[in-house]
């Protein structure tokens, strides 16, 4: 059974995927924040931003699936530090273990500044929607140089929105559902001639915006269709900014900060601190 690492398991994708692989592989959940464990996975807590903890985790694993990162627009700090740092960590201290394949969950906002209009496939030129898509697009480029330059095996998913069920009219075009998701990553553990690949991490809906046939050439038969809950998303769709109904990446286009889904744990004060907080200035 393959050691696969998870980064960034704590969050809801990684959530996701741990319960629907566990069992298929041995996994090697890490994040900054706590999990509750699902099955027999090992936890390492892990700030990727920092490479001593990037070599520790990815050590005597035989593939990562690279989740662990800032999952919105946000502020460029925090996004420099966990999706471009973060990244470059991760691929490089898998390189420096000798861990040949890596899986790295791109986003659809890597090509968000697309028309609602257009169909596009795994070779149109990144049109990235925000700094969080620049970040992806930096992924996906980082994935091509350690491909080319020393022979790993990179499998880029520009993921759509992973969730059982669609919650608006745009994720019917992009609705990714978990099952879909660890078919796709086991594809992207298991195929035996990947290279480097971009493939898009959405089900088979009806309303894509994306010609997936790259990820149907490496065996992806998607078990899922949004259209199934179209008529009850649409019944209770309320308008929204036309300029970001305009685009594929939705608020992404406009917004220039988006509540982190994922915070980190507030830091409990030192004891010291809470001492001489009580004490009168």
């Amino acid at each position: 059974m393959k050691t696969i690492l998870i980064t960034g398991a704590a969050g809801d994708v990684g959530t996701h995927l741990r319960r629907e692989l566990a069992g298929r592989y041995r996994i090697r959940a890490s994040d900054l924040r706590p999990l509750k464990k699902i099955a027999q996975e090992t936890f390492l807590r892990a700030d990727i931003s920092k490479m001593s903890d990037a070599l520790r985790i990815t050590k005597s694993v035989d593939a990562v699936v690279h989740l662990g990162g800032y999952s919105v627009e946000g502020p460029w700090e925090g996004i420099l530090n966990a999706n471009i740092i973060g990244c470059y960590n991760v691929f490089e201290a898998a390189r420096r273990n000798g861990v040949k394949r890596i899986l790295f969950p791109t986003s659809n906002h890597a090509t968000g500044f697309y028309r609602l209009d257009q169909t596009i496939d795994h070779r149109v030129y990144p049109k990235p929607d925000s700094r969080y898509g620049v970040s992806k697009v930096f992924g996906e480029a980082l994935a091509s140089l350690y491909a080319d330059k020393y022979g790993m095996q990179m499998f880029c998913m520009r993921i759509g929105n992973v969730n059982p069920v669609p919650i608006d009219k745009r994720r019917l075009s992009i609705l990714f559902t978990p099952r879909d998701l660890a078919q796709l990553v086991t594809i992207g553990i298991e195929h035996p001639q990947i290279h480097f690949e971009i493939v898009y991490g959405v089900s088979g809906n009806q309303r894509s915006w994306y010609d997936n046939s790259n990820a149907i050439r490496l065996g992806y038969k998607p078990q899922d269709d949004s259209e199934t809950f179209a008529a009850e998303v649409l019944r209770r769709e309320q308008p929204g900014d036309p300029t970001a109904e305009q685009y594929q990446g939705g608020m992404f286009v406009v917004a220039e900060e988006i509540p982190n889904p994922a915070p980190l744990p507030k830091k409990r004060p030192a004891r010291s601190q809470l001492a001489n907080k009580g004490r009168k200035k």
